[in-house]
């Protein structure tokens, strides 16, 4: 969820660089115009908004998919392989970024064979296959506290994992898939882990062969864990020394800074031209834009209702950037809560509730442009413009109320719309739903999101309209507060969740859905289940056809598993223009620091 789900979780989950709203700006001080030419720290340091990450281990854990997690643990460990969406390399395979080479496919379509390139650990150990089968004994063994992990999907479509030598391995698949969806939503998740100094259940024990049997993994992956959730050892764990990024945890401050340095060994060709990158988190968006006006931080964001500034920021020495994202934006609903299941369960309902979203002026107006219609579950190309054309259900409140009044609601113009004829007949209000019933829903957002706030407050008036009571809960951590339940389960009465501010979900190089609308997914926090929505989701993981993307997305654009909304950009970067290497920025959410240098 952007955490910011960030390109492998949910933002919001995909790293929500933090954010608050309300503008009280202050006047740029005379130290804008110095740190324009060299960055607030020197010309070998950049200080970057961001928000602290609280989760280091490498393996996505649930309730730490936050986006700046992802980005935090991809700085020091180096995934498998990296992608990119250029349309330049097989399979969307960034090979310069990446450990490997592009995998082999054997003639029947199930053996993947993957060759290692030559890379070391920072203490000079060799990166070799047992890495890569120390992450895989330990996810297979600990699957149900994985949050990458869905029932049916890596590892149990695995039917055979061997190590050939120190540099190649294999994986048999247990069905012919889409090598195109295998590769870029399976595969992207194998991050090779230091077994020569993380394979033991201590910190005093010696790294063995303990992770050898599913037992023993378990006991190495408690204690990886039990570190990982201990912030405050990050900087000074010995467990955390041994890396294989471009960079190295020099200094942690739960809740506040933290810096990164420069990996002097790191054996990828992308070598750091930086020597530190400073994480600064801040309060809000107002705390964060009056630093940038002050040019006293190298690289943030403006928030959208800022963007009138541009050209004040660009005469102070700032480049602005829209950071368009492979993404999709949207309002989760619980199909568990005891009080609205029963509502949401119905399609005119969900139907009439997204005609009252109006996502194109949304986007203009509260957005100021920098948000587009999400019209289904596939992204729309990044950076399209904020129409809604193409979308299944337009802006029409009038056709909202006719849905409701023609199913058996009395429909009261700001009063309460209430269940008028209860039962489950065509021209009734629906099964479960009593008479006398309002249409009452409350959204749980996030706080800090300006145009978030304004968003709400906008869908709130259009539902009033109608007699929907809508209230809007802010928290500091809507995912948190809506994890995906079962009715019986006292924490789950929340009925709508908003984690999108930045955009819900980022998708990887493969836009599918297995881990989002699939029933028992992973980040399906709503609990949505369709038969036909499964089958159509399968059907992407085996058919190379393009028709069955199409297929899938057609589907659940009429069928409404959430609502959509405005999908904004990550965020509008600004940095200072002698930053070079920001751009063009990865609309998977990826922050390469490695990449970034001061001009000379």
């Amino acid at each position: 969820m952007r955490g910011r789900f960030h390109r492998r979780a949910l933002r919001g989950a995909v790293a929500i660089a933090s954010v608050v709203v309300g503008l009280g700006l202050v006047a740029c001080t005379g130290g804008a115009s110095k740190s324009a030419q060299g960055g607030s720290q020197g010309k070998d340091t950049v200080t970057v908004a961001f928000r602290t990450p609280n989760w280091i281990l490498p393996i996505s854990a649930p309730g730490f998919t936050q986006g700046e997690n992802a980005t935090f643990s991809s700085a020091l460990y180096r995934h498998l392989y990296e992608y990119k969406l250029d349309g330049s390399a097989k399979y969307n395979i960034d090979t310069a970024r990446s450990l490997a080479n592009p995998p082999e496919i054997s003639n029947d379509g199930k053996t993947m064979t993957i060759t290692l390139k030559d890379n070391t650990w920072s203490d000079g150990k060799a990166l070799t296959t047992r890495d890569i089968q120390f992450w895989y004994n330990l996810v297979s063994a600990n699957k149900d506290k994985w949050a990458s992990y869905r029932a049916g999907g890596f590892p149990d479509n695995i039917a055979d994992f061997t190590v050939k030598d120190e540099k190649t391995f294999s994986l048999t698949t247990t069905k012919v898939y889409n090598t195109a969806w295998f590769v870029d939503n399976q595969l992207n998740r194998i991050v090779p882990l230091p077994k020569h100094v993380w394979d033991t259940d201590s910190a005093t024990a010696a790294a063995a062969d303990l992770s050898a049997t599913p037992e023993g993994a378990k006991k190495v992956f408690e204690f990886l864990t039990a570190a990982s959730k201990d912030p405050k050892t990050y900087a000074s764990n010995a467990l955390w020394k041994v890396n294989s990024g471009a960079w190295k945890l020099d200094g942690y401050v739960p809740g506040g800074e933290v810096v990164l340095t420069a990996q002097k060994v790191y054996s990828g060709s992308d070598k750091p031209k930086l020597s530190k990158v400073v994480l600064k988190p801040f309060t809000g968006d107002d705390a964060e834009f009056n630093v940038v006006r002050s040019g006293e931080i190298d690289y943030g964001y403006v928030p959208a209702a800022a963007l009138d500034q541009r050209k004040y920021l660009e005469s102070k020495g700032y480049t602005v950037s829209p950071w368009y994202g492979w993404s999709i934006t949207y309002l989760q609903l619980n199909y568990n809560s005891p009080k609205s299941a029963p509502l949401f369960k119905q399609a005119y309902v969900r139907q009439a509730l997204q005609m009252l979203i109006d996502q194109p002026t949304i986007s203009k107006v509260i957005w100021a442009g920098t948000a587009s219609p999400t019209c289904g579950p596939v992204p729309r190309k990044p950076g399209a413009d904020g129409s809604a054309d193409g979308c299944a259900y337009s802006f029409d409140p009038a056709k909202s109320k006719q849905l409701l009044e023609s199913h058996g609601w009395k429909v009261a113009p700001d009063g309460q719309t209430t269940c008028q004829r209860a039962g489950a007949g065509p021209d009734q209000c629906g099964d479960g739903i009593a008479e006398g019933t309002p249409l009452a829903f409350t959204v749980t957002s996030q706080t800090g999101f300006a145009a978030a706030t304004k968003t709400f407050a906008e869908i709130k008036s259009q539902m009033t309209k109608l007699g929907i009571d809508l209230t809007i809960k802010e928290v500091p951590d809507s995912v948190a507060v809506t994890p995906a339940c079962k009715p019986t389960d006292a924490n789950c009465s929340w009925d709508m969740s908003f984690f999108g501010a930045q955009g819900s979900w980022y998708y990887p190089a493969f836009a599918s859905g297995e881990r989002l609308f699939a029933t028992g997914a992973p980040v399906n926090l709503g609990s949505y289940s369709n038969p036909e929505a499964d089958r159509l989701i399968e059907a992407t993981q085996f058919s190379g056809d393009d028709s069955s993307l199409k297929a899938y997305n057609d589907f659940l654009a009429k069928d409404l598993p959430v609502l959509w909304m405005p999908n904004p950009v990550y965020q509008i970067s600004t940095f200072k223009s002698g930053l070079q290497g920001v751009e063009p920025q990865d609309p998977m959410n990826g922050m390469f620091f490695q990449d970034w240098s001061w001009k000379n």
